[in-house]
């Protein structure tokens, strides 16, 4: 009978030990593997991160901007009445007060003439200006034919017309003493210097008249007798007659497109005398 030698007691102790290593090494790593599995990757962060949404600022409201309301011409500025006002209006049913007024500041303007450049100085001073600057502007070159009459000479200038014309004619040609915007010192009849078409109809088609009728406004001078306002100023077209207003008047006349001082201070017409 064969007898086996029984492993020392030394050695069944170090085979338990290795026995409980290996199960310690086993369940360390099916932890670990646990751990790997169950632990997000960065990737995986960051799509679950939710997106941050950056908050709106708050928008300003804009401060509504008022429109300035245009301050309305003030009509009543000068006097329409008075003779030495340069706003006065002389026609057929607005005769001058008193009807022989005489201008108290006559001069006469620094411009080419034939009769007379006589006007009341402020006005024979936007004449000068005015002539000064159409030559620059290649207008041709320009004369007064005459300007300020007094209430005599008028008399004499009227019962020329009524002589040759008879009377209906010479009232829509010419203005009875102490009706005439010339008695005022602020008109003044223009023609070219070379002295065709003056004091005619054809002026208005000249290079002067072309360039008065485009820009007179500018130095306060009006064309009183407009091309179809016979039945509102009493007198037929005189492209010739300018009459001064003052640049603001001028001005307001020319924006609205008004072409007669009657119509712009709401006067009667006045096609005939009373």
């Amino acid at each position: 009978m064969t007898q086996h030698n029984r492993p020392s007691r030394r050695v069944i102790v170090l085979r338990r030990l290795l026995v409980a290593a290996g199960a310690i090494i086993v369940t360390v790593a099916l932890v670990w593997g646990l751990l790997v599995m169950l632990t997000p990757t960065p990737a995986s962060v960051e799509e679950a991160a939710p997106t941050a949404t950056a908050t709106p600022k708050p928008t300003a409201t804009p401060t509504p901007t008022s429109t300035p309301t245009p301050t309305p011409f003030d009509k009543t500025a000068h006097s329409i009445d008075n003779p030495t006002s340069v706003w006065v209006v002389a026609d057929k049913l607005r005769p001058l007060q008193p009807l022989d007024f005489y201008p108290p500041d006559l001069v006469t303007a620094d411009v080419p003439y034939a009769a007379n450049a006589t006007m009341r100085a402020e006005a024979a001073k936007a004449l000068e200006r005015m002539f000064e600057v159409a030559e620059s502007e290649g207008s041709g070159g320009m004369m007064v034919q005459n300007a300020f009459r007094s209430y005599d000479t008028q008399v004499w200038v009227y019962a020329g017309h009524v002589e040759r014309l008879g009377q209906a004619r010479a009232d829509i040609g010419s203005a009875r003493p102490g009706h005439s915007e010339h008695q005022t010192g602020l008109s003044a009849d223009i023609m070219p210097s070379n002295g065709q078409c003056a004091v005619t109809e054809c002026f208005a088609d000249t290079s002067q008249g072309v360039w008065l009728a485009e820009n007179a406004w500018r130095f306060g001078f009006h064309l009183r007798y407009p091309q179809g306002k016979t039945d509102v100023t009493g007198y037929a077209f005189e492209p010739w007659h300018y009459r001064y207003v003052g640049v603001a008047l001028s001005t307001e006349l020319h924006l609205q497109g008004i072409l007669t001082l009657e119509e712009f201070f709401g006067l009667p017409p006045a096609p005939s005398y009373r």
